[in-house]
């Protein structure tokens, strides 16, 4: 059973796109030391003239940017601090000019960044071109596009001339839904209700079909349009996604309904995500049969939660890239994968795009051409999250989930004893069948044999064998019950649907104080 499955009585849709997007556009060749001295030394320029050639070229920029300001009636800010709330301040101004759709301003600031400087070097004692931290005047163009809505493009005035755009899939998204003509409701960046969630979802999925570097190229030409002349050899830019966020949201009917269930959830979140089970749900599978991280593993894997003024946030992070959880706008439940580090994922391509060369399973770039796959990646990891999340609601009472597996059974002409869960070794049990990793992925004996018996894997082969026989008893036990089941072909067990539900509700309620609990009857 799946999350709207489980609460399709109290859920009105959900729908799954891009949220926030920030691509960069590069200039290959002006992107490394190497690179610009092979360019310079072409083109006969010496280094002690570089510095001069770059300013005459931040010059133009800045004027051709100024010049198309002006054309379209909008106003350039210059603004005292690279820390002022840009996006708040282009909406401000939005609101007084009256703009709807359409470019809204230009801001200009001093801001740090990489950039390529001459500098002696003491050893050869001649000049060379180095690239260090400075700081150059950056030019943001603000905008409400009539088709992708509001976003803004970021350009790095001086060498190498960097590009940065975002945007933001919910923005598009209205756009998109305003010329189909269907009604909405938006709070921010997500949609409370919507008149048709089907077509709404459709919609979400065009987006990844468009052709990225011309619509990319675009804004860049509607800012700036004399750049590919300015800048020397007309470059092409080589546009990537920096950073993507991919948003499941949740329609709830009612705010109400959302925060009685919501501490639940953030509660199971942080009580089953050890680092396997976050591995897992970002698709990492380099978990041992044990359980234990194998080979490459990932500098660090964090959990956190936090309370912000519009709701609690659970986020779990591995390494740049991340999922998390909050609620938004009262009745929205939302859970968002951000990948900052695409190389941690594969993609099936060909190698170097050689279409001679057989297809296999690459590490993933940064590239809008794996721009799809990313996504995909990014929605399934969603799902893995919120199918976690599942077994933690359970709507009986607790002594009809618990009673029924304390009882003895008889099956296959055997007795079978129930679970007492409060002794220890059936708790222990419990405990192992609640870890996210074994609802995502399912164990086997040794993995349940190293839970419940931790020093047996430091024993001899006959002692462990000794130890095996008593969790196989212990599966057997649970089986009968049917709480896990076999997976066929496999000495391998997942939970049931009632195995879920039987081990979180009482893990829940063992962590519970008493007085809650007398609270919660009452």
């Amino acid at each position: 059973m799946n999350f709207l499955e489980l609460y399709k009585d109290k859920v009105s849709g959900a729908i799954s796109g891009l949220d926030r997007i920030r691509f960069r556009g590069t200039i290959r060749w002006l992107a490394n030391e190497l690179g610009i001295s092979k360019f310079l030394g072409s083109q006969g320029i010496l280094l002690k003239d570089f510095t001069g050639m770059a300013k005459k070229l931040t010059m133009e920029i800045r004027d051709c940017c100024d010049e198309m300001a002006s054309k379209c009636g909008i106003e350039t800010v210059y603004l005292r601090s690279s820390g002022v709330n840009k996006e708040q301040l282009a909406r401000e101004i939005a609101q007084r000019c009256g703009i709807e759709t359409g470019p809204i301003c230009n801001f200009s600031v001093l801001e740090t960044c990489n950039v390529p400087q001459v500098k002696g070097n003491k050893a050869t004692r001649k000049l060379e071109i180095r690239i260090l931290p400075s700081k150059c005047i950056h030019i943001y163009r603000y905008f409400n596009h009539a088709d992708y809505g509001f976003g803004h493009v970021r350009l790095q005035t001086w060498a190498p001339y960097n590009i940065f755009i975002c945007l933001n899939g919910r923005h598009w998204l209205e756009r998109q839904l305003l010329n189909q003509g269907i009604d909405y409701v938006k709070d921010g960046n997500c949609f409370p209700w919507l008149a048709d969630i089907q077509a709404s979802q459709k919609l979400l999925h065009k987006q990844l079909k468009t052709k990225w570097p011309q619509l990319l190229d675009g804004l860049v030409r509607q800012m700036c349009p004399d750049l590919a002349r300015i800048l020397p050899l007309r470059p092409e830019y080589y546009w990537s996604a920096e950073e993507t966020e991919w948003s499941t949201d949740i329609m709830f009917n009612s705010r109400d309904v959302l925060d009685k269930l919501y501490p639940n959830l953030i509660y199971h979140g942080m009580k089953v995500s050890d680092s396997p089970s976050v591995m897992k749900y970002m698709g990492r599978r380099n978990i041992s049969k044990s359980g234990e991280i194998k080979g490459r593993a990932p500098q660090e894997i964090t959990s956190d939660c936090r309370r912000f003024y519009e709701g609690t946030r659970i986020k779990h992070w591995i390494n740049n890239n991340s999922i998390k959880m909050y609620n938004k706008s009262g009745s929205i439940l939302r859970i968002e994968t951000t990948i900052n580090s695409p190389r941690e994922f594969k993609v099936f391509r060909h190698p170097d795009d050689d279409q001679n060369r057989p297809a296999s399973w690459q590490l993933m770039r940064k590239g809008v051409n794996d721009l799809h796959r990313r996504c995909e990646i990014s929605q399934q990891a969603n799902e893995r999250y919120a199918d976690v999340l599942v077994a933690t609601q359970v709507n009986e009472k607790l002594k009809e989930v618990v009673a029924p597996v304390s009882n003895k059974i008889r099956k296959g002409g055997k007795n079978y004893r129930g679970l007492n869960v409060w002794q220890k070794e059936d708790c222990r049990l419990l405990e192992f069948l609640a870890k996210g990793e074994n609802a995502l992925n399912g164990f086997r004996n040794k993995n349940l044999r190293n839970w419940l018996y931790p020093r047996c894997k430091h024993l001899s082969p006959a002692e462990q064998k000794k130890y095996a026989g008593r969790t196989t008893r212990a599966i057997k036990l649970l089986r009968v019950h049917g709480l896990i089941k076999k997976v066929a072909k496999e000495n391998r067990y997942i939970l049931t649907a009632k195995g879920q539900k039987f081990a979180k509700a009482l893990m829940v309620a063992s962590d519970t104080a008493i007085k809650e609990l007398t609270n919660n009857v009452a």
